[in-house]
């Protein structure tokens, strides 16, 4: 075995790392004890700032190939050459809890893929769940204040079993949709491998002829959909609150490969007008009869981190990046996301986050871009770090890439609603498009966390499943009755 050395940050070698430097066996430390203060310095800082919400999540390295050519809708490159491999890094995380949370809560997932593609990374950051609790960003820091714990107590409590969670959702008829997904089966999952995921926002495809579609992301997993009851992620919580991190990485240490199938629904410009729904609203799924599912590619996971905190912990996610042939649509989420993601991870690693290995493209940056902690130097060299200029030649010169003509704009500056929300609709149809078995764990699920809710909550969250269906909002009344 190759014989390593342990040296201190700055390379130099250590000659004793067991014992501090003291003024005789049993005296005082000394100040000049430098390994010893670069030690705990560093130690002291070890810990970074958690993420708000996705604290906890898991991670693997793989690749991803498309099965034909996507030219048609995208120029995007890494949609097109069926021979090509695209480096990609995944991180799966539970949504409201925080590091130490157990795997197996009902929570939504978090399912976020980084494509290191030759155009610069492309993030597609989704849920397992394929809509959410709000439909406008200005909303979502009201909406995790709710469901994390009070601020007088900070005591953890669960997802949703309190009147904080339920007086927040009663408030907001979006969520309700939500609520079909989240408090079946779906809400409660022991593997990443075997979730679906889902863009769960509008993104616009863009081809080489200017001409966009709109487009929602589908994953699907080859292992198949597995669920639990509540029953069995209470008892998993307390015997092994790690348990999804632990097959995913058992898996891919085993030398077998976790393997997802990319799908995408497209819809034309001119179908937004016409639906009995707002297409862009993020508590909507498109119905599949009218816009089916189209196969893409195939993702594969076959590599574990080495490092979990160098790897997972500082991957650093955000809708905004994006290549070309991908757009950000006009949904009122994912505007507020484009900014919050990455300025959050700002705050998190810093304004040079984008240099840590796994967030790092794999094709050349450049930019005037300078400075800030934990600036690399990395090709910022010479007298010119700004533009225009003539004492650089003009470098880096623009790409005069066109940018997508995108909807007209107009209409006055306004802050309100949107005009169609029709929010019980879907809510509804979900609830009665499950099996009987999946509909009384449903009620169940709902029952048990809702009676945690003092009753004018109570009242007011049955007349919104009411709203959604009849016999729903009636098992729920009676079941918190008994």
């Amino acid at each position: 075995m190759e014989k390593r050395t342990i040296t201190t940050n700055q390379g130099a070698t250590v000659g004793d790392d067991q014992h501090s430097l003291t003024a005789g066996a049993r005296g005082p430390a000394l100040l000049q004890d430098v390994l010893m203060i670069e030690k705990l310095a560093h130690f002291d800082r070890e810990r970074i700032p958690e993420r708000v919400v996705h604290a906890k999540g898991a991670g693997a390295h793989g690749y991803f190939g498309v099965y034909r050519s996507m030219a048609e809708h995208t120029k995007a490159a890494f949609l097109q050459d069926p021979s090509a491999r695209t480096p990609v890094f995944v991180r799966f995380s539970l949504v409201v809890g925080a590091r130490g949370s157990a795997e197996s809560v009902r929570d939504p997932r978090g399912f976020a893929v980084k494509f290191y593609t030759t155009d610069g990374n492309y993030d597609l950051v989704g849920n397992n769940l394929p809509v959410f609790f709000i439909r406008d960003a200005v909303k979502f820091p009201d909406m995790v204040h709710a469901f994390k714990p009070a601020p007088e107590t900070n005591i953890p409590v669960s997802s949703s079993a309190n009147s904080r969670f339920w007086d927040f959702i009663s408030l907001h008829p979006e969520s309700t949709h939500m609520i079909t997904w989240l408090f079946s089966d779906r809400g409660t999952v022991k593997s990443f491998r075997t979730m679906e995921g889902f863009g769960v926002n509008t993104y616009i495809w863009v081809n080489a002829r200017g001409e966009g579609v709109y487009v929602k992301y589908h994953w699907k997993p080859a292992a198949g959909v597995e669920t639990i009851d509540r029953h069995e992620a209470t008892r998993l919580a307390g015997e092994d609150p790690d348990c999804a991190t632990r097959d995913l990485y058992d898996t891919i240490a085993a030398g077998k490969t976790v393997e997802f199938e990319l799908y995408v629904q497209l819809m034309s410009f001119e179908d937004e007008s016409v639906l009995e729904f707002d297409p862009l609203d993020a508590t909507k799924t498109w119905p599949e009869d009218r816009y089916p599912l189209v196969p893409v590619g195939r993702m594969v996971l076959d590599r574990n981190p080495e490092n979990y905190f160098a790897e997972v912990e500082q991957a650093a996610f955000c809708p905004a990046s994006l290549v070309p042939g991908v757009e950000p649509s006009a949904d009122k989420l994912l505007q507020g996301r484009l900014f919050s993601y990455a300025d959050t991870q700002r705050h998190r690693l810093g304004p040079n986050y984008l240099q840590i290995p796994v967030n790092q493209p794999r094709v050349a940056v450049d930019n005037n871009q300078r400075d800030g902690a934990m600036q690399s130097g990395a090709g910022h060299t010479g007298t010119v770090n700004y533009g225009l200029n003539s004492l650089g030649g003009g470098l880096p010169v623009e790409s005069g890439e066109p940018t997508f003509p995108g909807r007209p704009l107009e209409g006055p500056q306004v802050r309100q609603a949107i005009p169609v929300t029709n929010d019980f609709q879907q809510a509804g149809e979900r609830y009665r498009s499950l099996s009987p078995v999946d509909q009384d764990h449903m009620v169940d699920n709902i029952v048990d966390s809702l009676s945690h809710a003092i009753e004018p909550i109570r009242e007011r969250m049955v007349g919104n499943l009411a709203q959604a269906d009849a016999e729903l909002g009636r098992r729920v009344a009676e079941g918190l009755k008994r």
